[in-house]
Parts: C-alpha cells; sequence; structure tokens
C-alpha cells in the first residue's frame, strides 16, 4: 500500500499539468483564428451591416445622400410582381441545376470510377469546364450555339432542322439553354467529389455483395448510395446556394432576357441597383434574398443531414 502513494502522487501532478497545459490551449486557437475572423467580419459582417443600413434609406446612386424611410423599401418589395417572378425563377433555376447537375456527376463519377485505359486522362479532362473562367465559357458558348455557329450548322446538315434556332432568342430556350450551360460547367466539382467519396468506400464490401447475388442496381442502391449520403448532403446544401447566387453565366449569356426570361433574384439585384439606380431597393432585395437562403440552410441541415448512429 506504501508504494501505491507516490504512483498516485505521480498521476495527480500529471494530470495538473495537463489541465495547466490544456486550460492554455483555447486562448492560443482564439490567437490563432483572430485574424481569419478579423478578415471575415471586414469582408462578410461589415458588408452584410451596410446592405441592412442602405435598405432602410432612400439612397438611388452610389455617393449620394439619403434619408431614413424604414421598411418603405421591403414593403414596396413584396407588392413588387417583378421580385416574386424573379424568385419563381430562381427557385426553377436552382431546381432545374440540382437535377441535371446531379445526374451528370453521378454518371460521370461511375464512369471514372471504373477501370479502363486512359482513366488518368478523363479524370484531368473532365475538370476543365470548371476551372475555364466564366468569361471565356461564355464567349465559347455563344459561337457554338450562334444562327451560324457549329451546333446550327451540324442541325441543319443531318436534316433535324430547317432553319437555324435561336438558343437565345425566345423565352423558353434562352431559360433551358443558360440552365444546361451553367450545368455543363459546374457538374465536374460534384463529379470530383463523388468520385472521392466512391474511392473511400472498401471493394470487400462490393466484393461481399457481389458474392452475396446481389445485382448491380441492388449495389448501388443498398450500398453506395447510403455510403454517399454525407457526401451528397454537403453538396446538396453548397450547390444549391451556389446555384442561386449565379450571376455571371447568366448576365454575359442572355442579360436576363429576353424579356425577363432569366432573370433570376441575383440579375434582378445588379439591374436594380446599377442599371435602374435604386439602390436602396436592389439592397432591400439582397437581404430578402439572404434570409430565404439562410432559412434555406436552417431547413435543410435539420430536415436532412446523416443521422449519426448511437455508438454504444
Amino acid at each position: 500500500m506504501s508504494g501505491a502513494t507516490p504512483a498516485k502522487a505521480q498521476q495527480t501532478n500529471a494530470a495538473g499539468v495537463v489541465r495547466r497545459r490544456g486550460a492554455r490551449i483555447p486562448w492560443r486557437g482564439y490567437l490563432f483564428v483572430a485574424p481569419l475572423m478579423l478578415w471575415l467580419a471586414g469582408t462578410i459582417l461589415y458588408p452584410l451591416l451596410s446592405a441592412v443600413t442602405l435598405s432602410v434609406q432612400d439612397i438611388k446612386v452610389i455617393g449620394t445622400q439619403g434619408h431614413f424611410v424604414g421598411l418603405e423599401n421591403y414593403t414596396r418589395l413584396l407588392g413588387n410582381d417583378n421580385f416574386w417572378m424573379a424568385l419563381a425563377r430562381s427557385i426553377g433555376w436552382v431546381t432545374g441545376n440540382a437535377l441535371v447537375q446531379t445526374v451528370a456527376a453521378f454518371g460521370a463519377a461511375l464512369l471514372l470510377n471504373q477501370r479502363f485505359r486512359g482513366r488518368g486522362l478523363a479524370r484531368v479532362w473532365i475538370i476543365l469546364s470548371w476551372i475555364v473562367p466564366a468569361v471565356v465559357v461564355v464567349i465559347i458558348w455563344r459561337w457554338l450555339l450562334s444562327s451560324s455557329g457549329v451546333v446550327n450548322y451540324l442541325l441543319m446538315a443531318s436534316g433535324l432542322t430547317a432553319e437555324p434556332i435561336g438558343f437565345f432568342s425566345t423565352r423558353n430556350t434562352a431559360a433551358l439553354t443558360v440552365l444546361l450551360i451553367n450545368a455543363w460547367r459546374w457538374f465536374p466539382f460534384m463529379a470530383v467529389t463523388l468520385l472521392a467519396a466512391l474511392q473511400s468506400i472498401p471493394r470487400e464490401l462490393y466484393e461481399a455483395a457481389e458474392v452475396d447475388g446481389a445485382t448491380a442496381w441492388r449495389r448501388f442502391w443498398s450500398l453506395t448510395f447510403p455510403l454517399l449520403q454525407p457526401v451528397l448532403f454537403v453538396l446538396g446544401l453548397v450547390g444549391t446556394l451556389m446555384s442561386f447566387n449565379v450571376f455571371d453565366v447568366i448576365w454575359l449569356l442572355t442579360g436576363g432576357g429576353p424579356s425577363s426570361a432569366t432573370t433570376t433574384l441575383p440579375v434582378l439585384i445588379y439591374d436594380t441597383a446599377f442599371t435602374r439606380y435604386r439602390l436602396s431597393q436592389a439592397a432591400a432585395i439582397s437581404v430578402v434574398a439572404g434570409l430565404l437562403l439562410l432559412l434555406f440552410a436552417i431547413t435543410f441541415i435539420r430536415l436532412m443531414a446523416p443521422k449519426q448512429e448511437e455508438r454504444a
């Protein structure tokens, strides 16, 4: 019993040292992240507060003075049909992009996860559309889809159409064309992410399922899809927020036209602020859009977050 006392004392001293060291670790952590938090406050929090301040004033042009009008811009906004139509287009835009990108990304990831000659080159080649700047993407596609472009030439040469198709000249074709171009540009991001997740799944699970007689569809639905749920959750959240905020591709391709067919909320905000010179009204739209995105993110996380199994 006499030998146990020094051992207990040593353990007590060691625990005290660990506690004393651990007490200093959080402060060091705060010190390390302080520059990042200050940078985020300066680049995100300050603009947000500025947008809220602008939204309760009547400023029309940047740099001019305005006075407080309260919630007048918000009440005017809620009674504006253009806002509700732009919101409906944004919802359709996000839904369409989600469907097209998910299907294309799943197909590309499953294909690139197979073993075939030239797989490494294909994995590199697929990300080119993602890393190419938006301006270059727009120039390429406007050239390809113009009335004298390659696509119309091939369609008429094959007898599928008798005259050139105006991909950007009618409401329906413009909206669908811009959606497909944006999905083409962004689906490689999802494909590469899904490919990385697929490669993290042990092949022994597939081999065991194949031995048990599971078909390819059963292996995908009962094995691959459940294991990809955490990745799909992140992609669903981030992808939706990114798709909603797309502005460059839409503005460069159509400018929101024709007849406002491609005017989503980001395009409406830009047009209101810098074309019609209603800065405070644009700020009100941006605040409402931010609140809608925040509400969506909270709801999506609460409903779609993967449930972690309790460990015994």
